[in-house]
C-alpha cells in the first residue's frame, strides 16, 4: 500500500502550497532531518522516536524495513506510523520517467555509437543521450545559437551536442585538467568524423568541436559575464582571454544585456553540483542573451544557506521569494540527508548487507566511540574527537570484515557479505554474547560476535595508533549496547525516507524561483532519466516567453 504525490506543481501558487505543506510536516521530525546517525548509541537517537513505532519495527525482517522509504507499509503496524510514512510518500516528487514525447513532441533521441560514447559507462550515456536530444530541442524552439554547458566535467554532452547535433558549444569546468580532456576527446572525435566525411566526398559539410573554458563560476556575474564574451570567440586559443576577462567582474564593464549583443544562448547542465545549477537560474533570468535553462543538480549538501552561511540573497537555498518568508533552513546534515538516493531496487541490495553487518559496525561505532573519547579526553586531547568520528565511520564500513584475529578459527575475511546463508543463531554463551553460524560450500561454523566486536575495537584504536588498555570492559560496553542494535535499522529506515523530501523541497523552491517572474518565463519540473539508471532525475526546464528580456536587474 503506498499513496501517490496528490500536489501539482503547475503554477506558483500551486508549488507554494506544496512547499508549505512539506514545511508543516517536517517541523515536527526536525530531529530526524538533523541527526548524526554515527551518534546513534551515544545519543541514544531512537528516544525522540514515537516509542509504539519503535517497539513495532524493532522486530521486522530487514525486508521490511527496507521498503519504508519507498512508500510501502504493513496493515498491522500502527496507524500513526502508516499515516507518517503515507503521508511523506504523498509529498514527494514522483520520480518515474516522463514520456518524453508527450512535453517535447518533435523529440528524437539519437541512439549514440562507440565513437561518441567512449569512456560512457550505462548510467552516463543513459543521461547524455536523453539530455542531449532535450537541450536540442529546447535551443530549436527558442532560436539559440549557442550552448553553454555549465560543469561540463570531461565533455561528454558537450561533444554529442556539438557532433551529433551540430550546435556550437562552450564547455565550462572549474577543473583545468577536464578541460584538457575534454579538449583532447573532441580532437579524436573530430578526426573520426573528418575521416568519415572525407570518405563519403562531403566537402562541404561543417564540422567543429566544442570550445573548453576552465574558469570556476563563483556568481551569477561571472556566468553572465561569460555568457557575453564566449559567443565571440572563434577558438580555444583565446579562452585563457575569456577566463581573464571575468576574473574581475567588478572591475570588467559587463556587456551582458548589450542592446546590440545579438547572441542567443541556453544554459545547460548535467548534474551541476551545488550553488553551481543555482547561479544556472539566476544567470537566465538576469542576463538577455540568455533564452533557456535545462539544469539537473546534485550534490545539494553543497548548497549554501542564508541562515546557516551568512551568504545573503544569493544563497542556494532558499531560491524564492515565497520559501524564505517561510523561514526553514536545512542545515548540515538535512542537506546531507537529502543527497541520499533510495530506490527499491537498490534496497534490496543492501539490505542483505545491512542484515548481516547491523549487528556488527553499528554497535562498534558508538562502543569505539566510547572507549576512545574516554582514552582521548583522559589524556587531554578532546579536540581530536570530530576527527575520530569521521575516521571511524569510513573504518568500520571499510574493515568490519578484515579485523578478525588470526587465530580466529573462522575468518570473516572471506565471507560474502551478500551471501544469504549468514543466519544468526540461537547458540548464547554463558555470559549472553550471541554468535552466527556461517556455511560455505559443505563446512560450517560458528563466528562469535562479540569477538568481531572485540577485534574490530582494537583494530580501530591500533589503527589510531592507541594501543587497547587492559582496564578497558569491552564486554562490558557490548552488554551496555547490544540490546539496542535491532533498533538501528528502523531508526535508519525511518530518517531515510525523509530524503526523496527534502529533495523535493530543494527542487519546487527553484521551480517557484522561476514561476514567480510571472508570465514572462515558462518553467517546469520533469524527471526526465530512468530513476533505476540515474536516480538524480528530475531536471528543472525554463524559457523566456519574450526572449529579448533580462528579467531581473
Amino acid at each position: 500500500m503506498a499513496r501517490h504525490c496528490r500536489y501539482s506543481c503547475e503554477t506558483a501558487a500551486q508549488t507554494l502550497e506544496w512547499i508549505n505543506a512539506i514545511i508543516a510536516f517536517l517541523r515536527p521530525y526536525r530531529f530526524l532531518c538533523d541527526a548524526h546517525v554515527v551518534n546513534f548509541f551515544k545519543g541514544r537517537l531512537w528516544e525522540s522516536v514515537d516509542e509504539q513505532w519503535m517497539e513495532c519495527l524493532r522486530r521486522e525482517p530487514v525486508e521490511n524495513l527496507l521498503k519504508i522509504p519507498s512508500g510501502i507499509v504493513q496493515d498491522y503496524w500502527p496507524s500513526s506510523l502508516k499515516e507518517f510514512i503515507l503521508v511523506l510518500r504523498s509529498l514527494v516528487l514522483p520520480q518515474e520517467q516522463t514520456t518524453l514525447q508527450m512535453m517535447f513532441p518533435n523529440l528524437h533521441v539519437a541512439s549514440l555509437g562507440s565513437v561518441l560514447t567512449q569512456g560512457m559507462n550505462l548510467k552516463k550515456k543513459h543521461e547524455v543521450e536523453i539530455l542531449a536530444a532535450i537541450v536540442n530541442s529546447t535551443a530549436r524552439k527558442v532560436g539559440g545559437e549557442t550552448i553553454i554547458d555549465v560543469g561540463a566535467g570531461q565533455g561528454y554532452l558537450a561533444q554529442v551536442l556539438s557532433f551529433q547535433y551540430h550546435l556550437s558549444v562552450v564547455a565550462i569546468d572549474a577543473s583545468s585538467h577536464h578541460g584538457e580532456v575534454t579538449s583532447a576527446r573532441a580532437e579524436r572525435i573530430k578526426k573520426h568524423y573528418l575521416a568519415k566525411m572525407s570518405k563519403a566526398r562531403a566537402a562541404n559539410a561543417y564540422l567543429s568541436a566544442p570550445q573548453t573554458v576552465t574558469c570556476r563560476v563563483l556568481s551569477s556575474e561571472m556566468l553572465k559575464a561569460l555568457s557575453n564574451y564566449l559567443p565571440h570567440k572563434g577558438n580555444n586559443e583565446q579562452s585563457k582571454h575569456i577566463v581573464e576577462g571575468v576574473a574581475d567582474v567588478g572591475k570588467e564593464p559587463t556587456l551582458c544585456n548589450d542592446p546590440n549583443n545579438e547572441s542567443s544562448l541556453v544554459l545547460a547542465g548535467l548534474h551541476a553540483c551545488g550553488d553551481l545549477s543555482v547561479t544556472m537560474l539566476r544567470t537566465f533570468l538576469e542576463c538577455r542573451e540568455v533564452k533557456a535553462v535545462v539544469s539537473v543538480g546534485c550534490c545539494y549538501n553543497l548548497l549554501s544557506e542564508e541562515i546557516s552561511d551568512n551568504t545573503g540573497p544569493q544563497c542556494g537555498f532558499p531560491m524564492s521569494e515565497s520559501a524564505k518568508l517561510a523561514g526553514f533552513s536545512f542545515g548540515k546534515n538535512a542537506r546531507d540527508l537529502s543527497c541520499q538516493v533510495w530506490s527499491f531496487p537498490i534496497g534490496w541490495v543492501m539490505g542483505a548487507l545491512i542484515s548481516y553487518w547491523l549487528d556488527h559496525w553499528m554497535i562498534g561505532v558508538y562502543l569505539v566511540v566510547s572507549l576512545v573519547e574516554e582514552w582521548i579526553l583522559f589524556r587531554g586531547f578532546g579536540e581530536f574527537q570530530p576527527v575520530f568520528y569521521f575516521y571511524l565511520f569510513y573504518l568500520s564500513v571499510k574493515n568490519t570484515a578484515l579485523c578478525v584475529s588470526d587465530d580466529q578459527s573462522c575468518s570473516t575475511s572471506g565471507i560474502d557479505l551478500l551471501s544469504p546463508e549468514i543466519s544468526p543463531s540461537n547458540n548464547m554463551g554463558e555470559e549472553g554474547s550471541q554468535s552466527y553460524t556461517v556455511e560455505e560450500g559443505s563446512q560450517s561454523c560458528t563466528v562469535d560476535k562479540y569477538s568481531l566486536f572485540e577485534n574490530f575495537c582494537k583494530s580501530g584504536l591500533c589503527r589510531l595508533g592507541l594501543v587497547p588498555s587492559q582496564e578497558i570492559d569491552f564486554f562490558g560496553l557490548w552488554k551496555e549496547a547490544r540490546h539496542f542494535s535491532e533498533l538501528v535499522g528502523p531508526y535508519w529506515s525511518l530518517r531515510a525516507a525523509l530524503g526523496p523530501l527534502l529533495e523535493t523541497l530543494i527542487l519546487l523552491d527553484r521551480l517557484l524561483f522561476l514561476q514567480e517572474q510571472g508570465n514572462l518565463v515558462e518553467a517546469t519540473v520533469v524527471p526526465i532519466f530512468n530513476p533505476r539508471l540515474s536516480p538524480r532525475n528530475v531536471a528543472i526546464i525554463a524559457w523566456k516567453k519574450e526572449p529579448s528580456l533580462n528579467l531581473i536587474d
